[in-house]
């Protein structure tokens, strides 16, 4: 499974951004962005390219999305047990 992860552009230089990820910055490619980007603006990165600019109208939805993604990896390694289903081995239960 691949995702695309919501950031903060922080810096912009050429086509090259600073953008901030819950307080990590990386730099992100604007080449294959599907619309202009500016300062403040929320982009969706995909393995350091910023593939779509996050329109104001979904950023409360898509940031409450991947703050619910983070809080469920917290109780299970969600990578780890898929891996496992499809190697046919039984998931481990959290904590146990």
């Amino acid at each position: 499974m691949c995702l695309g992860v919501p950031g903060r552009i922080v810096e912009i230089e050429g086509l090259t951004a600073r953008v901030e990820f819950w307080g990590v910055e990386r730099e992100v490619r604007l080449d294959v962005v599907d619309a202009p980007v500016a300062l403040g603006d929320y982009v969706l990165n995909h393995v350091g390219f910023a593939i779509r600019r996050i329109p104001e109208e979904e950023l409360a939805q898509t940031l409450a999305l991947y703050d619910q993604i983070l809080a469920e990896m917290e109780k299970e390694d969600l990578m780890a047990a898929e891996l496992r289903a499809e190697l046919g081995g039984e998931p481990e239960v959290p904590g146990g």
